[in-house]
């Protein structure tokens, strides 16, 4: 468990000094670059009662919180995703959060990933799942996310399916568990309630439609024929969310090989969505020199740059930038309920689009 940080969403120091459980984040007045987002408001809170329900989280939790920041802070990652518990409480405060953020995200990029053309034909996609790969997604905001997106795509095409893989160095098997069987089962009902509520009590999505797998990996210490047998030639979707910057800062040359190696493993047409701290937040030092490198500038050169050089051709290219932003703010709606505090999202997003040649 020592390079915890290599595949785990971490927050920041500053994220790891703040100590709030009281009241849920307000929303302000917006900028061009804060919005609220589009996802309806009753969709955002059936996926917080995912997290409520499954993970329990409680201003109780206060103590093992502050631990877990402490840790955090000292970057001591073995510790702070060594137990069972503490993986409960990261998992109940930090990812409703950031799977409300993650679901405006997916619903943002869904015209890429699901072009129109494709929905106009249902008989091929139905014949295929929909297969996503999440680097660092063992938290379970992912899970939550990729849910609630497939609820509304369900809707129009019932037969839709979605496939979904989460790969993390930590320990995440039982939280992966039991958010995708909060997200396929019906909530609990009071005894007390009504039929039409009877009625009406319906999972997020049914256990056929949403299937998710989780498998515990160094990302960075990944064998060719292990990766390729998680990211395949049908994967249509691998999503590194706020978990690159960490990679890049754990060891830029493995970070580097590990783009290499999804350039191989991913066929045409497939997709790779990046979404990181914004700014200073995600600049990394090369080979201990003082100067720092915009997490961005090193992605775009590895995947713009080096894989064209490496096919021995600089003009192939293997991947195009479809869609980039290096700022946005993702803002929770007033109304939304949980029982301990949510916070505000400020991201950049990239999604890049692999190429047919090389």
């Amino acid at each position: 468990m020592g390079k915890a940080k290599a595949a785990s969403q971490v927050p920041s120091k500053a994220e790891a000094r703040k100590v709030n459980t009281s009241k849920p984040s307000k929303c302000e007045n917006a900028r061009p670059d804060e919005s609220e987002g589009t996802v309806p408001l009753e969709l955002q809170q059936k996926c917080l009662n995912i997290f409520r329900d499954a993970l329990r989280p409680s201003v109780e939790d206060v103590t093992v919180l502050q631990e877990i920041k402490g840790c955090l802070f000292d970057r001591d990652f073995a510790t702070a995703f060594g137990k069972e518990e503490y993986l409960r409480v990261y998992a109940s405060r930090w990812s409703p959060s950031r799977a409300l953020g993650y679901l405006q995200v997916l619903n943002d990029v869904q015209e890429y990933v699901l072009p129109n053309e494709d929905l106009e034909r249902p008989q091929l996609s139905t014949q295929v799942p929909l297969e996503v790969v999440c680097l660092g997604g063992g938290a379970g905001a992912e899970v939550a996310a990729l849910a609630g997106w497939w609820s509304v795509m369900s809707k129009s095409t019932p037969e839709l399916l979605l496939r979904a893989r989460f790969v993390d160095i930590a320990a995440w098997h039982t939280t992966v568990e039991a958010l995708h069987k909060h997200c396929v089962t019906a909530p609990k009902l009071s005894q007390y309630a009504s039929a039409n509520a009877r009625e009406a009590n319906v999972p997020l999505l049914s256990e056929k439609t949403f299937s998710c797998k989780f498998q515990q990996q160094d990302v960075l210490q990944w064998p060719e024929d292990a990766m390729q047998s998680v990211i395949s030639p049908t994967t249509k979707l691998v999503t590194l969310f706020f978990t690159l910057n960490e990679l890049y800062s754990t060891s830029v040359p493995k970070a580097q090989h590990l783009l290499s190696q999804l350039t191989a493993a991913m066929s045409a047409n497939s997709l790779l969505l990046v979404v990181d701290s914004p700014g200073t937040y995600s600049t990394v030092s090369f080979r201990g020199g003082e100067k720092r490198y915009p997490m961005l500038w090193l992605l775009d050169h590895t995947l713009l740059t080096d894989t064209a050089r490496k096919a021995g051709d600089a003009s192939t290219f293997r991947w195009e930038k479809v869609m980039s932003d290096e700022s946005k703010w993702f803002r929770l709606p007033p109304g939304l309920e949980y029982p301990i505090e949510l916070e505000n999202m400020r991201y950049q997003i990239h999604l890049y689009r692999r190429l047919a040649a090389g």
